[in-house]
C-alpha cells in the first residue's frame, strides 16, 4: 500500500467515525434537548447533509440555543473536514494522474546490460562512457522523485529498491553484464549481497567512500571495489612530480617502440604562450599530438592555433626518447634547475595520497589543513590569506588544492593567485560542472572527482578499453589497413575526416613511429589508431 492509498484509508475511516459520533450526539440532542426524538437513520441523514453541504430540509429550525450551537459546530467541522480532503487526497490523486510514469522493471529480453544502482555524478560519467561504447544500461532508483527527474532527463531508469531482491530482479540482474553499487558504503554492501543472492556469478563493482571499509565490500562479495579519491590524489600528484622528475607522466604502452603519454605544460616553460603550430611539437620526428586538454576541455585533434598556456596537457605518442625531449620543453627554467616546494591544501584521503607521492619522489612540501593531526604542518583556513602565507604559498612553485568543498577551493584559488601570481595551482573539483569556475578563478589544472570515478568504473566494467586518462576516454585500437591500403595518410586526410590520429604502423614485424602524411599504407599493414570513442567509430565506418 503506497502513501496515497494509506492516507485515503485513514481519511475515510476517520470521516466515518466522525460522522457516526455526530449522528449519535445529534440524535441525543433531538431526544433530550429538543424533546423531538428521531429515528437514528434520520439523524445520520442529517449529518450527511451537513457534511456534504446539501441542506437540511425538514430538520430546521431548532427550538433551543443548545441545538443551534451544536449544529453550527457541526457545520464548521464538516467544512474543515471536506476541505482537508483537497490537499490530502484530491490534489495528490490529480498530480499522480498527470505526472510522469516511471517504469518499475525492464523488459524480459533485456540482457548484457549494466545495472547502475542509484545515479550519482560519477554514474553520469559512467553512462556517457557506456553510451559511447554502445553498452545498454539501466538505473535503479529507489526514490520516486529522483527516478522521475532522471527519467525526464532521458535516462533509462526504473523505480525500484536496489537493496531488495524484487528490485534487482526487476532490473533483470541475472542476465546483466555487471552491477554497479554507487550509493553510501552501507547501502552498497547491501546491494552487493542482494545481487549475489540472485546470481552468484554476476559481476558486481562497488564504490567505497572510506578506503578502510573496502574489506567489508569484498566480504559481501564485490568483485571489484573502487576508491576514487585515492586515484584522484595520484592524478593530481602526477601533475607535480612529472614536472621535476625524469618520468613522462601517465603513459600507455602501445607497442615495443611507442608510448602514449600526458605532458603538462608548466608556466614559464618554452612552450607556454605559443600556439601548437608555433611550437613545432607536431613536427618533431616520431611524435604525434593525439589531443590536448585546454582548461578542462579535451580537443582531439587539437587545432594548430590552440594556445599552449600553463596547465595545458598534451596527449602525445612517440618513442620514449623523443617524448623525454619534448617533456623538457614543457618545464619552466626554474623547475629544471631546482625542485621548489609544494603546498598541499587539505589532508583528507586525496591530500594524504598527494603527500605520499611527493614523499616517494623526495620532493619537499607543506601541508595546510583545518585540523591539527599527524602530517599537518600548518593549521588554518585555506580561504584566509594569513593561513596561506604561513604555509609558504607566496614562495611556493605549486599549490595542490585537495579541498572537498568546491566553493572553498575556488576561493582558495583566488587567494593563492593573489599571493603568488606565478604559482601553479593544481586543484580537485567535487562536481564536474564546477571545473570551469575553478579555471576561471585561476587554477592551472583541475580534475573532477566525478569524472575520475566514472572513468574508473568504465575501465573496470568494459573489457578491452585502454584508459589513457581519467579526464576523458581516448581509445587505442589496432586495425587492418582496409580502405587505406595504397593511399598516403595525407591523401586519405584521416584526421580531418575522422578526428583520429594514426600513431604507429606495424609492418613486417617492425613498428614504424614516424607516420607522417607521406607514409603510404600497404595492404598488410596494421595501424595503431588513437582518438575518442566517437572518432574511432567514425574511422572504422570510413576505412574498414
Amino acid at each position: 500500500m503506497d502513501g496515497w492509498q494509506r492516507r485515503t484509508v485513514q481519511y475515510v475511516a476517520g470521516l466515518a467515525g466522525l460522522m457516526l459520533a455526530f449522528a449519535v450526539a445529534y440524535d441525543a440532542g433531538m431526544r433530550y434537548v429538543e424533546g423531538d426524538p428521531n429515528p437514528f437513520l434520520r439523524s445520520m441523514r442529517f449529518v450527511v447533509e451537513t457534511f456534504t453541504t446539501t441542506g437540511y430540509g425538514s430538520e430546521a429550525p431548532w427550538e433551543t440555543d443548545a441545538m443551534r450551537l451544536f449544529v453550527m459546530i457541526m457545520d464548521l467541522t464538516g467544512v474543515v473536514v471536506i476541505f482537508l480532503a483537497l490537499p490530502v487526497l484530491i490534489v495528490p490523486l490529480f498530480e499522480d494522474a498527470i505526472s510522469t510514469t516511471v517504469p518499475t522493471s525492464v523488459d524480459d529480453d533485456c540482457e548484457d546490460h549494466v545495472v547502475v544502482c542509484t545515479l550519482t555524478p560519477r554514474g553520469e560519467t559512467l553512462i556517457d562512457e557506456l553510451d559511447s561504447w554502445g553498452v545498454d544500461h539501466v538505473v535503479v532508483e529507489p526514490d520516486r522523485e529522483r527516478a522521475v527527474d532522471r527519467y525526464e532527463d532521458g535516462y533509462r531508469v526504473i523505480h525500484a529498491d536496489p537493496q531488495s531482491v524484487d528490485g534487482l530482479r526487476a532490473a533483470n540482474v541475472a542476465r546483466a553484464r555487471a552491477v554497479v553499487a554507487d550509493a553510501s558504503d552501507q547501502a552498497n554492501t547491501s546491494t552487493v549481497l542482494t545481487a549475489k543472492e540472485i546470481d552468484d556469478d554476476v559481476r558486481v563493482v562497488s564504490v567505497v567512500e572510506e578506503p578502510h571499509r573496502a574489506t567489508y565490500h569484498e566480504l559481501a562479495g564485490a568483485d571489484a571495489v573502487l576508491s576514487p579519491r585515492a586515484v584522484l590524489g595520484e592524478s593530481l600528484a602526477a601533475k607535480v612530480t612529472t614536472g621535476v622528475t625524469t618520468e613522462t607522466g601517465e603513459d600507455v604502452d602501445v607497442g615495443e617502440d611507442v608510448d602514449l603519454a600526458e605532458l603538462l605544460v608548466h608556466r614559464g616553460s618554452e612552450l607556454a604562450g605559443q600556439t601548437l603550430a608555433e611550437s613545432d611539437v607536431g613536427d618533431e620526428p616520431g611524435v604525434n599530438v593525439v589531443g590536448a586538454w585546454v582548461r578542462g576541455e579535451f580537443r582531439s585533434p587539437p587545432d594548430p592555433d590552440t594556445e599552449l598556456t600553463g596547465g595545458t596537457v598534451l596527449l602525445v605518442a612517440g618513442r620514449e626518447d623523443r617524448l623525454e625531449r619534448l617533456r623538457e620543453l614543457t618545464l619552466s627554467d626554474v623547475r629544471s634547475v631546482r625542485r621548489g616546494e609544494t603546498v598541499v591544501v587539505g589532508h583528507g584521503e586525496v591530500g594524504e595520497t598527494v603527500a605520499a607521492r611527493l614523499d616517494d619522489a623526495d620532493l619537499p612540501y607543506t601541508v595546510l589543513d583545518l585540523t591539527d593531526e599527524p602530517g599537518v604542518d600548518v593549521v588554518g583556513d585555506a580561504t584566509e590569506p594569513a593561513a596561506q602565507r604561513e604555509a609558504g604559498v607566496p614562495e611556493a612553485q605549486t599549490v595542490v588544492l585537495a579541498i572537498p568543498d568546491d566553493a572553498d577551493a575556488e576561493f582558495a584559488t583566488l587567494v593563492a593567485r593573489d599571493l603568488n601570481p606565478d604559482v601553479e595551482v593544481v586543484a580537485r573539483a567535487e562536481a564536474t560542472e564546477n571545473v570551469r569556475k575553478m579555471y576561471r578563478a585561476g587554477a592551472d589544472y583541475v580534475l573532477s572527482l566525478a569524472t575520475v570515478s566514472g572513468r574508473m568504473l568504465a575501465s573496470t566494467i568494459l573489457e578491452g578499453e585502454e584508459v589513457v586518462s581519467p579526464d576523458t576516454q581516448v581509445e587505442i585500437v589496432r586495425t587492418s589497413a582496409g580502405a587505406l591500403a595504397g593511399q598516403t595518410l595525407g591523401d586519405a586526410d584521416v584526421r580531418a575526416r575522422t578526428g583520429c590520429t594514426v600513431i604507429a604502423v606495424e609492418r613486417d614485424g617492425a613498428v614504424l613511429t614516424d607516420v607522417g602524411p607521406d607514409l603510404r599504407v600497404r595492404p598488410d599493414d596494421e595501424l595503431v589508431v588513437a582518438g575518442t570513442d566517437a572518432d574511432v567509430n567514425r574511422f572504422t565506418a570510413t576505412f574498414s
